[in-house]
């Protein structure tokens, strides 16, 4: 228990650590120092926009943002000039150069807080927006495996589960429990076949009472609330693969499919092929070169990563291999906008 105990401090550590480097970070963007570091613009990624909830277990609490802070981030970047771009127009303000920043907002998964939450803040700004659509998700057959681990940390006491070395009954009272098991349960899914360890999980819920499946009808936009969405002028979607696997661990042959498959799936939902994708997790284990030359290969002109970093004229020659900043739930004040929009956290980490 000492050694789970210690591993939970080294990972609060960490977000201090990150914190305390975006402090600083703001105090050298607001002194004038590295400005070389901000590039021509950013590419800002989220998940949810929602009212704080105190029911999240931390490990997904990086995935959600509030629609204040959503507001705050938009007003922080006005008030350093940023102009505020759609994704499809990326290449032309990369290829022209421009004395002014830009920033372009994506939200992964179309969770249904996107229309609720985030389209309002959006709309009273007039800032334009992509959402990367899962067509697995979207029609309600794909299990979203992280918010069901969220459920069940949060609902169950105490779990048993085979992590690999047998059934094992686990305490989930305390939030060092709580985050240690979810770290587990992660290194579960990452150790296997993706789709056969989320199986083990989604069964795992159901003798606990959860439907899987009712997680994903309960978060995600369908097809319908998909095509009123799209609808709306400031709305692009964008295409996110089928079943939302990481790719490099599937054959190029599945890979390919996912992406073009879900590029149809989209044209037929919206009758407007997508020009972009986002490719799920977006980590460097998750994709790389063979994904960014498929992702050409299908003919988009975007491929988005969740890889930090500012976007200069060089990105214009690897255009479906972009750099992501996370709006992140960990670090939602203002002057960490700044921070990022700097890109000084990324220059110092280099």
């Amino acid at each position: 228990m000492k050694d789970k105990a210690k591993a939970i401090w080294r990972r609060n550590v960490k977000r201090w650590l990150i914190g305390a480097g975006l402090e600083a970070s703001a105090l050298m963007a607001g002194g004038g120092l590295l400005t070389s570091a901000r590039g021509s613009g950013v590419i800002f990624t989220l998940h949810h926009v929602r009212p704080e909830s105190a029911s999240v277990i931390g490990p997904n609490r990086h995935l959600e943002i509030t629609p204040e802070f959503l507001d705050a981030a938009i007003v922080r970047l006005k008030s350093l000039g940023y102009d505020f771009i759609a994704l499809s127009d990326l290449p032309e303000r990369l290829a022209v150069p421009s004395t002014k920043p830009f920033a372009a907002f994506t939200l992964d998964d179309g969770y249904r807080n996107n229309a609720e939450h985030a389209l309002p803040v959006f709309a009273r700004h007039g800032v334009p927006f992509t959402v990367f659509i899962a067509q697995g998700l979207a029609e309600h057959r794909q299990p979203l495996w992280w918010e069901i681990m969220g459920r069940l940390l949060r609902e169950q006491d105490r779990i048993s589960f085979d992590f690999g070395r047998g059934v094992e009954t686990v305490d989930l009272k305390t939030p060092v429990q709580q985050l240690d098991t979810s770290f587990r349960f992660a290194s579960y899914v990452w150790a296997r076949k993706e789709a056969e360890a989320v199986a083990d999980l989604c069964l795992l819920a159901e003798r606990y009472g959860i439907d899987p499946l009712a997680t994903t009808r309960e978060l995600i936009m369908g097809p319908q609330e998909l095509r009123d969405f799209a609808a709306h002028p400031l709305v692009s979607l964008g295409a996110h693969t089928v079943t939302h696997r990481k790719l490099s661990r599937l054959g190029a042959e599945e890979a390919l499919r996912e992406m073009r498959k879900s590029a149809e799936w989209l044209t037929e939902l919206t009758g407007e092929r997508p020009t972009a994708i986002a490719y799920p997790y977006g980590s460097r284990d998750a994709i790389g070169p063979r994904e960014f030359q498929s992702a050409r290969d299908l003919g988009f002109v975007i491929g988005l990563t969740t890889q930090p970093g500012m976007l200069t004229a060089a990105d214009l020659a690897r255009p479906t291999a972009l750099p992501r900043v996370s709006l992140n739930g960990y670090y939602q004040k203002a002057r960490y906008v700044s921070a990022l929009a700097s890109g000084i956290p990324f220059a110092l980490k280099r």
